[in-house]
């Protein structure tokens, strides 16, 4: 059974940080491209970050820059979002997302909340 299972999120003040985790299940992410993405109520959902199957390569998205660490452990089976310097816009489900050539997976999501 595919999965992704995303923990971590939660309540934070401003300036603070989280970890974001995403394990996997059922398939190996060292096969594919690893990403995180958001949605605030009301809003599309978007591209946060992004690290290639080997690690080698990530982006980000211009908001993220310098605050957000995407890396991943493909041992583990798992891929990580660290989160510093939280922001209110920063509130969100956030979400992991697997995808290759072949096939795509969404996790549940998990809810960031940065209150002011």
């Amino acid at each position: 059974q595919v999965q992704l299972v995303e923990s971590g999120g939660g309540l934070v003040q401003s300036g603070g940080s989280l970890r974001l985790s995403c394990a996997a299940s059922g398939f190996p992410i060292s096969s594919y491209t690893m990403s995180w993405y958001h949605q605030a109520p009301g809003k599309e959902r978007e591209l946060v970050a992004a690290i290639s199957s080997a690690g080698g390569s990530t982006t980000y998205a211009n908001s993220v820059k310098g605050r957000f660490t995407i890396s991943r452990d493909n041992a583990r089976n798992t891929v990580y979002l660290q989160m510093n310097s939280l922001k209110p816009e920063d509130t969100a489900v956030y979400y992991c997302f697997a995808a290759n050539w072949g096939n795509s997976y969404w996790g549940q999501g998990t809810q960031v909340t940065v209150s002011s």
